[in-house]
C-alpha cells in the first residue's frame, strides 16, 4: 500500500505509481526464462566477412560518412572498484594474495605508476602503496569510474579510456568534420568528465582537423526500481521512505531514445587499446556501419515493394530476406495470415530500430551470447543472451546456452531511425537479485539489459569480429597484458 508520503516520494523521481506496482508483481511473479531455440552460427545468423566484403563494407562507409550524422555511445558510469578488488583484500587482511604479488612484480608497468611513485616515495610498504592507490587521500582510484583512470602509457604521457575513445571516435565516429561522442556518467564524477574533455578536446581537434561534440548524460532517478522485503512488501527505510536501486545498465535505454543520430556504435568504456592497435578495431567498426547502411537500403526497397502489388512470391520473398538480415524467421502460424496481413506485419518489423553487432569467438569469457530465441508468437528471433536469462535447471536449455559458439564483446552499431526505443523493450527480460541493506536482505530488481531485453524487439544482425578488438579490464592486472601495453 502506498502511503501520502511516498506518493511524494515517487513524484519527486518522475515515477508513476503504477511503475512500482508493476514492479512489485514482477518480484511476486518472477520473470519468464528465455526459450532458446538454437545458438547462433556463422551463416545462421552470424555474417563472417571475406576480406572483399571487409573492404566493400568499409568503402560504403567512406562514402557515405560524410552526409550521415554519426554518433559513439559509451557507458562510463560505472566505478572501478570491482577492478581492485585483490588490492583491496590485502589491505584488510594484510596478506598478499595471487593478484597483489603480480601487481607489485610489474608496478612499473602500469600507466599510473609514475603519478603513485611519487606519492608514496621508496619507503611505503606494500599496503601503504595500496592505500595511495586506492584512497580518498591518495589517488582514489578505489572510487573513481574506468573512464578516468590511466590505462595506456605514451611517450606525451599516460592516457585514460575517456582519452582513448575521443581518438578511436575521430577514426570512426566523424564525418569529417565533426566528431560526436555522447558519455553516461555519474552525477557525482560529471564534472571530472567535464573537465578532462575540455582540457583534451583543442589538442585532438587540432591533430585530427575536426571538431569534437562531446555530450553527458546520468542514468534517470525515474529508472530506478524499488527494493522489497523477501516477502515481496516494500522494503522501507529507518525513516519510513522507499528504498530505490539503480536499475541497471537497462536503465540507459531512456538515455539512448534521447539521442539524435543515424548511425550510433556503442561501446564499453573499459574496452579500448593503445594506438598501435587501433587499426583492426577501427576497420572493423567502418565495416559494421557499412553493412548497417547496405540493409537500410533493403528495408527501404522491400518496403516500397510491399506497399506495392502483393504476390506470394514477394512475400516470401521478404521472410527470406528478414531471416537472414534482420533476424526474424516467421512462425507457421505467420505464414498462415492473408497476404495483407503478412505485408502488414513486415511492414512492422522493416519498421523497427535496427542493430549491427559485433560477436567474438568464444573463449570461455562470462556472459552473453548471440541465440536464436522462440517468442510468444511462435517466432524466432536473434537475441543476446545472458546465463541469468537462462534455466539451467533444465538440462537441454543449460545444454543449448553451452553450445554458443560466440560471445557478446558489447559492440553496437545502431540505427534508432527515430522510433521510440522504449516501445521495443521486452519488459518480461528483467533480473531479480538479492541484496542488503543496513544488514537486512531485500531483493533489487533490474531492468532488461541495455543489449539484451532493452533491444529485443529491435533487428538484429550478428557479425564474427576479430578477438583483438575485444580487450575488457576487469582487474586491474588486465592492464598487465599485451594488449594494454603500449611498447
Amino acid at each position: 500500500m502506498l502511503t501520502a508520503n511516498d506518493l511524494l516520494q515517487l513524484s519527486s523521481r518522475g515515477i508513476r505509481p503504477e511503475e512500482v506496482n508493476q514492479q512489485v508483481e514482477y518480484f511476486k511473479q518472477g520473470f519468464p526464462w528465455m526459450n532458446l531455440e538454437k545458438s547462433a552460427t556463422v551463416g545462421d545468423g552470424i555474417v563472417r566477412f571475406s576480406k572483399e566484403d571487409l573492404a566493400g563494407h568499409i568503402g560504403r562507409f567512406e562514402s557515405r560518412r560524410s552526409s550521415l550524422k554519426l554518433l559513439k555511445m559509451v557507458p562510463a558510469s560505472g566505478a572501478a572498484t570491482r577492478m581492485f578488488k585483490s588490492l583491496f583484500e590485502y589491505i584488510a587482511s594484510g596478506e598478499p594474495n595471487k593478484e597483489s604479488n603480480l601487481f607489485f612484480s610489474q608496478q612499473e608497468s602500469f600507466a599510473f605508476y609514475e603519478e603513485l611513485n611519487a606519492i608514496s616515495g621508496d619507503s611505503s610498504t606494500e599496503v601503504e602503496v595500496l592505500k595511495h592507490l586506492l584512497g580518498a587521500s591518495g589517488m582514489d582510484y578505489g572510487s573513481l569510474p574506468k573512464g578516468l583512470l590511466k590505462f595506456h602509457n605514451y611517450s606525451s604521457g599516460a592516457r585514460t579510456p575517456l582519452e582513448e575513445h575521443l581518438v578511436e571516435a575521430a577514426a570512426y565516429a566523424s564525418d569529417g568534420k565533426t566528431a560526436r561522442l555522447h558519455f553516461t556518467v555519474s552525477p557525482e564524477h560529471r564534472g571530472r568528465f567535464e573537465d578532462l574533455v575540455n582540457q583534451l578536446i583543442p589538442q585532438w581537434s587540432s591533430h585530427f582537423g575536426v571538431d569534437f561534440e562531446v555530450t553527458f548524460s546520468e542514468q534517470k532517478p525515474a529508472t530506478d526500481t524499488v527494493a522489497v522485503n523477501m516477502d515481496n512488501t516494500l522494503f522501507r527505510e529507518a525513516d519510513g521512505s522507499l528504498l530505490f536501486r539503480p536499475a541497471g545498465h537497462g536503465a540507459l535505454l531512456e538515455n539512448l531514445n534521447d539521442l539524435s543520430a543515424d548511425i550510433i556504435f556503442i561501446k564499453n568504456i573499459d574496452n579500448v587499446v593503445p594506438d598501435h592497435l587501433k587499426s583492426v578495431t577501427i576497420e572493423y567498426k567502418k565495416a559494421l556501419a557499412g553493412l548497417l547502411l547496405w540493409i537500410l537500403e533493403g528495408i527501404t526497397y522491400l518496403e516500397m515493394r510491399l506497399r506495392g502489388e502483393l504476390k506470394p512470391s514477394l512475400i516470401e520473398e521478404a521472410l527470406v530476406e528478414v531471416k537472414t538480415f534482420l533476424g526474424f524467421e516467421a512462425s507457421e502460424d505467420f505464414k498462415q495470415l492473408s497476404l495483407e496481413a503478412q505485408a502488414t506485419e513486415l511492414l512492422k518489423i522493416l519498421g523497427r530500430p535496427t542493430r549491427v553487432c559485433g560477436v567474438v569467438k568464444n573463449t570461455g569469457e562470462p556472459g552473453g551470447g548471440p541465440f536464436w530465441c522462440q517468442d510468444a508468437a511462435g517466432n524466432l528471433t536473434l537475441q543476446l543472451v545472458e546465463s541469468a536469462q537462462v534455466d539451467m535447471s533444465n538440462a537441454s536449455q543449460k545444454a543449448l546456452f553451452g553450445e554458443a559458439t560466440h560471445f557478446n564483446p558489447v559492440d553496437l552499431v545502431c540505427a534508432t531511425r527515430g522510433c521510440d526505443l522504449i516501445e521495443y523493450r521486452d519488459m518480461l527480460t528483467g533480473f531479480i537479485t538479492e541484496k542488503t541493506k543496513d544488514g537486512k536482505s531485500l531483493k533489487a530488481q533490474e531492468l532488461p539489459g541495455l543489449w539484451n531485453g532493452a533491444m529485443a524487439h529491435w533487428n538484429t544482425l550478428f557479425v564474427e569480429v576479430p578477438l583483438e578488438t575485444f580487450n575488457p579490464v576487469k582487474t586491474v592486472t588486465d592492464l598487465l597484458r599485451p594488449a594494454h601495453q603500449n611498447g
